[in-house]
């Protein structure tokens, strides 16, 4: 049997692991010196993030993350889709421009609130209402911060409400994905989930402006979206740029790239 004062010490640990996932992002976000605000989009409330940084030649970098945990095992809807991976927050932190995070709805504690439904974060997780929503968040934080320029910058299935935000929305001047899910219909069939009836799909969508810079990357390592699930979708972008990292899969090691990445960014021109 564990002493009892070991199992004191013990105590504050099991309890950080096995805190909610929104209040695991808090405590990475605090840490990271991100201030935390919450922005209306249509009916729904979206969790921000910012960075310290300021606005820089008038360009904020809008950080959109990964699907979270919509599903457990591929078999069972989870009642908290927050994403359990801080990665997006930590390059948000990374970032010396102006940069926020902006949470998807139902997700960071808003599962349970009106109008959320388990199908916005499965099979509608890029829905005609999620990007709805998300673009008008978006749109309150332009208006509050008045950046001239926007740049997208969307993690795993944040790639695809990227393309998809900047179909409707004034003032995004470049997208950037990580790992990008630009053709959510070739990666459902690649993984033989079930297809997500109700999203949109951005690989059959028009071309977005070539005014918009684009900046696809992609991890050799991949096995989740794959360079060659991803390749053509970009092609079909005017001017959109594709780069292979080598030694990166699906989370790793965007971290260690990402300064370099940055440089990429910045110098688009």
């Amino acid at each position: 049997m564990m002493p009892r004062l070991a199992l004191l010490c013990w105590l504050p640990l099991l309890m950080a692991g096995c805190a909610a996932p929104e209040i695991r992002l808090d405590r990475e976000a605090e840490r990271l010196h991100l201030t935390r605000s919450l922005v209306t989009g249509t009916d729904f409330q979206h969790l921000v993030y910012r960075n310290p940084a300021p606005m820089q030649n008038g360009e904020l970098h809008v950080y959109l993350d990964g699907d979270g945990s919509p599903w457990i095992h591929h078999r069972q809807i989870a009642d908290n889709p927050t994403p359990r991976n801080p990665l997006v927050l930590r390059l948000t932190a990374q970032d010396p421009a102006a940069a926020v995070y902006l949470g998807r709805p139902c997700y960071h504690g808003f599962a349970t609130k009106p109008p959320c439904s388990a199908e916005l974060w499965t099979h509608r997780r890029y829905s005609k209402t999620v990007i709805a929503t998300m673009s008008a968040a978006l749109g309150e934080i332009q208006n509050t911060l008045h950046p001239d320029k926007t740049v997208l910058i969307g993690f795993s299935g944040g790639g695809a409400l990227a393309m998809l935000i900047a179909e409707r929305l004034a003032g995004i001047s470049g997208i950037v994905t990580i790992a990008g899910n630009l053709d959510p219909d070739a990666w459902t069939a690649l993984h033989r989930y079930s297809p997500l009836t109700g999203s949109e799909n951005p690989a059959k969508h028009p071309p977005l402006s070539g005014h918009i810079f684009q900046l696809h990357l992609v991890g050799a390592r991949d096995t989740n979206i794959p360079p060659d699930l991803i390749r053509a979708a970009v092609r079909r972008q005017t001017s959109a740029k594709f780069v292979e990292m080598p030694d990166a899969d699906h989370d790793c090691c965007w971290e260690l790239h990402w300064p370099s990445i940055l440089e990429m960014i910045t110098n688009r021109r």
